[in-house]
């Protein structure tokens, strides 16, 4: 179930309503029992992975709570790492590792690949991460175990952010699915916000860019020039519309519950370094990222040397997180790199941060960097990649020309290419006020009739100008 679809929309007011009516100490079960049949609209069958990590890391826990012994606790805490992983790693890398292995072999002997015909499973990734912190924590006596099989496994399954994050952590959603809770209006309200602004970002902004990075990555020889400047530039707004959509859309739907999630995305491309757009993208992942993997191998505890393999090993592993394929693991290794040249040269950088057009031009720097990399996130193959990068400014001798025919190429004309403005100068002037500050917060403050205004105006632009048709997936669900 999409939350953008007319299914989700007469599912979570029933949930709404019944959640809102019934005594707090059956609300557990209704939120699992909702986020089951949430999850099981996709494929039924794969209920059992989420059964099985949750049955898994419950019981772990518990013994570890139980268990005194080091030597055993660790052994524990390590057999619930293999058993976790392993699921996810079946699921998701058997065919790449088989893949690699055999192109590694057949330099010494013919080998042919063991291929297994699986369909991912969609949110995998997310729900292994959340157990496994929820197991970490309790082996390190962060928290207790919990007792209570069913809240725990809602703790897991919780509906909003269960495919595609944010990554909940047990200290901040655990403690919110057991309390009780009283409607609150403001809110519910401010939550209501949060989602129409996902839903614009998603139905209106990314499904549009959608349609020309899918049709230019379906045809990666038939465009040249500016016109891969402009697709690589749509799919950075793209999945960061489309991926903080889906968080929006989650954090508002919490809400709605009197649940509070965690901010995901804070204006990332809005950062005057890469160390930065971390912190502003996708929190959740590398916050997790940091504390259990980049803290775990000594961090910044330790000398330089050490410091810098921590921080591209930390990254290489986010960047296989992401996909079975080497384009991602070279992904995060361009951000870990330059995460370290960062590090090389922070005096300079932070002397040109300290001066309004020095953090401009870092600022500027920072979104062509990230540009340049999403094409090896984006394109499905190493070749494609080198394609790419080798083909962007054919033509480009003929200044005038070569912007005409990238245009033409992707079907971009006048009025479009106004309208596509506007809609990047909307998301544009949000990100910027909201980048240190909450705006949504701050607009009730203004008068009532330009708020509401700007309210009806998103909601008639996620009405009439969404993509049409049948409701577009998530970019992260494939994650």
């Amino acid at each position: 179930m999409l939350f953008n679809s007319i299914a989700f929309m007469l599912f979570f007011p029933l949930i709404f309503t019944v959640y809102w009516t019934i005594p707090h100490r059956y609300r557990w079960f209704l939120l699992l029992l909702s986020s089951y049949y949430f999850y099981m609209s996709w494929n039924p069958k794969y209920i059992v992975l989420i059964l099985f990590t949750t049955a898994v890391s419950y019981t772990s826990a518990l013994f570890l709570d139980w268990e005194a012994h080091e030597g055993r606790r660790r052994f524990i805490l390590f057999l619930t790492l293999a058993v976790c992983l392993g699921v996810l790693f079946f699921y998701k890398y058997f065919n790449f590792f088989s893949l690699s292995f055999s192109s590694l072999a057949s330099f010494f002997l013919p080998v042919h690949p063991v291929l297994l015909q699986l369909v991912l499973p969609v949110g995998i990734s997310f729900y292994t991460f959340q157990t496994l912190s929820y197991v970490i924590d309790v082996y390190q006596g962060r928290i207790k175990a919990e007792r209570h099989f069913g809240i725990y496994a809602a703790f897991i399954a919780f509906f909003p952010q269960l495919v595609a994050g944010p990554i909940e952590r047990t200290q901040n959603l655990l403690p919110q699915i057991k309390n009780p809770h009283s409607f609150n209006r403001q809110k519910g309200i401010y939550g209501a916000k949060i989602m129409l602004w996902g839903y614009f970002k998603k139905m209106v902004i990314a499904d549009l860019l959608a349609d020309f990075v899918d049709g230019a990555f379906a045809d990666v020889y038939g465009y040249s020039g500016f016109a891969w400047i402009l697709v690589m530039f749509f799919f950075s707004l793209q999945i960061y519309c489309d991926f903080s959509g889906y968080s929006d859309i989650a954090i508002g739907t919490a809400k709605l519950l009197d649940i509070d999630l965690m901010t995901n995305f804070k204006s990332p491309y809005f950062s005057s370094s890469v160390k930065e757009f971390w912190s502003r993208w996708h929190i959740s992942l590398s916050t997790w990222f940091r504390d259990y993997v980049y803290i775990p191998l000594g961090g910044n505890r330790c000398s330089k040397a050490r410091q810098r393999f921590n921080l591209l090993a930390t990254f290489l592993v986010s960047g296989l997180w992401h996909g079975a394929n080497w384009t991602f693991v070279i992904w995060g290794g361009i951000h870990g790199i330059a995460q370290i040249l960062e590090n090389l040269f922070s005096r300079p950088l932070s002397w040109l941060r300290r001066r309004t057009w020095g953090k401009v031009l870092c600022g500027l720097s920072v979104c062509l960097f990230c540009g340049f990399a999403w094409i090896f996130f984006r394109a499905p193959a190493f070749s494609d990649v080198l394609y790419i990068l080798t083909h962007s400014f054919d033509g480009f001798g003929h200044p005038l020309s070569y912007l005409m025919q990238g245009f033409a190429a992707l079907g971009l004309y006048p009025l479009k290419i106004l309208y596509l403005f506007g809609l990047i100068m909307i998301l544009a002037m949000y990100d910027f006020l909201h980048k240190d500050r909450d705006i949504l917060l701050e607009i009730p403050k203004k008068k009532k009739g330009l708020v509401w205004s700007l309210y009806l105006m998103l909601g008639l632009l996620v009405v009439f100008f969404s993509q049409k048709g049948v409701a577009a997936a998530f970019v992260y669900f494939q994650f």
